[in-house]
């Protein structure tokens, strides 16, 4: 059995969600649509400019909505009166709270399901930090930090050669990027509890914030903190295979990722480092983590595993956001 995709959206990020459907035996891929229909043509599918004609003559089974936050909504509506049970939508979800909501419920009571393209859980890096957590090989963990250094903010032109509207987002660093890692921290430690967030822009010709701390409290005691500086670079040749550096501290070890992908253990009161997971080798975007999204989605239609980030759960993402901006703008600690 095979699942039919169709894809609306063909700017620059939709290159890697193409070439991963293609490379998988039980998809066919069945059409794109683009408001610039020479877009969708150049992706080799069959070509469309309206989404209610391309979802009628192609019956896909899963829709993939490659699009920003501000067709979110339209596109999902479209889609449930068509009769399309399955998508997968990316981040951001929708533009806001609200909209997201009632996105959701509307999605719900038509027996649909959205699955939110929240693709860095599935690095292949923090997949290895997590069942390295399971397996309790840094014993009880108290800090998990990420260090965000893509190195892309500096000067008149940055982020002009690809993705320009990053220079007009009154929300950046964490809205665009440092959502990645509210999600992250979720998959690896559980809900947040409540945020403290310092954030500032650095580059004048931007419009939002390109860099700052926010502080995370999780259960037993354990904090997380995302550290981010779209100025500054890390250690690496591709700056954005993991866009930086992190650190899991626990009672019996520390796993550490650097920005080839690897992953070492050192035991807590010694000195020698064990590789975990050898430095990535895939060149593409984030070891490949946009092909680990949709495969585990055809699993879960296909083999009846479980699905994650599920629109109803990514919600709390969106709630998360929302109070790290909140603190931000009042420098107070907010519980979530």
């Amino acid at each position: 059995m095979t699942v039919r995709v169709a894809c609306v959206g063909a700017g620059y990020f939709s290159q890697f969600h193409y070439g991963s459907w293609a490379r998988m035996d039980r998809v066919t891929l069945v059409g794109s649509c683009n408001r610039d229909i020479e877009k969708a043509q150049a992706t080799g599918l069959p070509a469309f400019d309206d989404l209610a004609t391309m979802l009628t003559q192609t019956k896909p089974d899963l829709l993939d909505i490659i699009l920003p936050p501000v067709a979110h909504a339209d596109t999902i509506r479209t889609a449930l009166a068509a009769g399309i049970k399955t998508m997968i939508c990316q981040k951001p979800f929708c533009n806001d709270l609200a909209e997201a909501t009632e996105i959701t419920t509307l999605a719900q009571k038509a027996g649909a399901r959205i699955i939110i393209h929240e693709n860095f859980r599935f690095q292949p890096w923090f997949r290895a930090i997590k069942r390295a957590m399971d397996d309790g090989l840094v014993g009880t963990v108290q800090q998990v930090t990420f260090r965000l250094r893509p190195g892309d903010g500096q000067g008149p032109r940055a982020y002009l050669d690809r993705q320009p509207y990053f220079q007009q987002m009154e929300k950046l660093l964490i809205h665009e990027t440092g959502v990645h890692y509210v999600d992250t921290f979720r998959y690896l430690m559980g809900d947040a509890s409540a945020v403290y967030a310092d954030l500032r822009k650095i580059n004048p010709v931007i419009a939002g914030e390109d860099a700052g701390y926010v502080v995370f409290d999780h259960s037993g005691n354990a904090r997380a903190v995302l550290d981010g500086n779209r100025h500054l670079d890390h250690n690496a040749t591709n700056l954005r295979r993991t866009m930086g550096e992190g650190l899991i501290e626990g009672t019996a070890g520390t796993l550490t990722l650097t920005g080839d992908g690897a992953v070492q253990l050192r035991k807590h009161a010694t000195t020698a480092f064990r590789e975990i997971l050898a430095p990535d080798t895939w060149d593409g975007f984030g070891g490949d983590c946009v092909h680990h999204l949709q495969s585990h989605v055809i699993s879960g239609l296909l083999d009846g595993s479980a699905f994650e980030n599920e629109a109803a759960d990514y919600l709390q993402v969106i709630r998360i956001e929302d109070a790290i901006y909140a603190s931000a703008k009042t420098g107070q600690k907010l519980e979530i």
